[in-house]
């Protein structure tokens, strides 16, 4: 096994998502100790913690979910430091945790990915004018674990859903519900990894279903034709490449009833906690947890 030195997990951070990241930091450290790796776990929160930890350390795994440690700005000063980190750099990961321009881009590559508006301090949407069509899905554009999500059927729901996301978020991303079947599928070092099923009571895949529900259904493998998964692999790895994303990630994606495949989102510091989807799909590919760790780290 390749010598990595001392390796640094970074998790905790300061976003909305810290008690899961703490969950994936502590999974990350108990498989990388297994595997005989020299690592240690670090709540980080600001910038001079930060800063002390990379001098001390040739390397890190970054389990920080959401803000900050998962939009840039964390990659923003580990590149400057010239300290090597797992995942994407600095550019791809604040683009792929903006929803809004993550979507921009797919658009302008050619891409499908689910028509949608915003509402922003600077661009004061009417709602009532919309023509995309109920039902909708509504989010802050840079949270994750999907936090102040709604899925609205009407006006008066809709508003109300900006609303409550406009806490979270001074942007709000309104996007076409696509009917359909949901799907997530994880790229290790350029390899896609065995597509995984979403299947939930709930009326879409909320925090609830995520982290706490009992009866949500991880299909894997999928009984998908063929075909079908090669055009989902192909768009997930342009979709990935196209935000300049590198080393790991998670793609979501939502297939209609006319097997169209759409891509909804890139999450570049997936969760790594017991109940996490890469995990899953690397099993299924007979990569270990131990294997799977080590490999995210050997690519940074």
């Amino acid at each position: 096994m390749q010598d990595f030195g001392r390796v640094a997990v970074l998790m905790g951070g300061i976003s909305a998502e810290r008690e899961v990241s703490l969950r994936s930091g502590q999974a990350v450290l108990k498989g990388l100790l297994a595997a005989g790796v020299d690592a240690q776990a670090f709540d980080v929160t600001c910038l001079t913690q930060l800063v002390e930890i990379a001098n001390n350390v040739d390397r890190a795994f970054i389990a920080l979910h959401g803000r900050w440690g998962e939009d840039g700005q964390v990659q923003a000063i580990l590149q400057s430091l010239g300290l090597p980190f797992t995942g994407s750099g600095m550019a791809a990961s604040a683009l792929a945790m903006d929803k809004l321009r993550s979507k921009w881009v797919w658009r302008g590559a050619g891409l499908s990915t689910p028509g949608f508006v915003y509402r922003s301090p600077s661009h004061q949407l009417d709602l009532a004018s919309l023509d995309l069509g109920f039902p909708l899905m509504v989010k802050p554009s840079h949270e994750g674990s999907s936090i102040g999500m709604r899925k609205v059927y009407n006006l008066i729901e809709l508003e109300q859903a900006v609303s409550a996301a406009q806490v979270f978020d001074s942007e709000v991303l309104i996007e076409q519900f696509i009917e359909g079947r949901e799907f997530t599928l994880a790229v290790i070092n350029g390899q896609v990894l065995p597509m995984i099923e979403l299947k939930t009571t709930h009326d879409f895949y909320d925090f609830d279903a995520k982290y706490q529900a009992t009866d949500t259904q991880y299909i894997c493998p999928c009984d998908l034709a063929p075909s079908i998964q090669q055009q989902i692999n192909q768009l997930v790895v342009r979709g990935f490449e196209t935000l300049g994303a590198h080393g790991w990630g998670r793609m979501d994606v939502m297939l209609d009833h006319n097997n169209q495949a759409w891509l909804i989102e890139l999450n570049t510091v997936p969760g790594m906690t017991e109940k996490s989807l890469v995990p899953k799909a690397a099993l299924q590919a007979g990569i270990s947890f131990e294997q799977l760790v080590v490999n995210i780290l050997g690519s940074a």
